[in-house]
């Protein structure tokens, strides 16, 4: 026969455990509408968050004269410097691959990052030398490459113009490709050297220059 005392423990028990289950399932009903507001204010916290458009210049390559050309173009672009590199380059190689493009190069993806770090300082130099850039490039923008000094030069020309263009910074730049030191381009242009970003003066557009006179 159960005692007064086994009674009054076993109802106790009862009582405990009939409490801790509705702890239970007012907490998980608690995360549950944790987890519906997040996913509600979400799409509210991304939009107040995005990035106005900013208007850039791309030096797009034009073969009948060996000049780079200005395009001006909308963008959104992040607050980390090597990523706003790379969405630059992104959209000059899309540049590329439009049909009736002056310099064509049939490519999806030619970039695949760019690193930012300042330039080496020699013993005693003053002063702020400005960044390097680390463009790594696609194998598959090689392949496509057309083979030829000229072709070859436009395409880094106009990256370099690019990037000086919109990140004044950027003073120097490296090429290679798939994350590994390549002699040439497609052939010619030399990857195995550094570059001045100031090199790629685009040459003035004739049109421009006519009604500057």
């Amino acid at each position: 026969m159960i005692s007064r005392a086994h009674k009054v423990l076993l109802g106790l028990l009862l009582l405990a455990c009939v409490a801790m289950a509705a702890m239970l399932i007012r907490l998980r009903n608690r995360a549950q509408d944790r987890l519906q507001e997040q996913a509600t204010s979400a799409p509210a916290m991304e939009a107040s968050v995005a990035v106005p458009p900013t208007e850039v210049t791309l030096y797009v390559p034009n073969d009948l004269d060996d000049s780079l050309v200005a395009v001006h173009e909308n963008l959104a672009l992040p607050g980390n410097q090597s990523v706003e590199a790379q969405e630059l380059l992104t959209s000059l190689v899309a540049a590329f691959r439009v049909p009736g493009s002056t310099h064509p190069i049939k490519v999806a993806n030619g970039v695949n990052e760019v690193y930012l770090m300042p330039v080496p300082q020699a013993a005693g130099q003053t002063g702020n030398p400005g960044q390097l850039a680390v463009v790594d490039l696609s194998a598959a923008l090689a392949a496509a490459q057309p083979s030829g000094i000229e072709p070859e030069t436009l395409t880094l020309l106009s990256m370099m113009a690019t990037l000086h263009a919109n990140m004044p910074a950027i003073t120097e730049v490296h090429f290679v490709v798939d994350g590994q030191p390549r002699a040439t381009l497609a052939g010619h242009a030399d990857l195995t050297r550094t570059y001045l970003a100031s090199e790629a003066n685009p040459m003035p557009n004739p049109e421009t220059a006519e009604g500057a006179q």
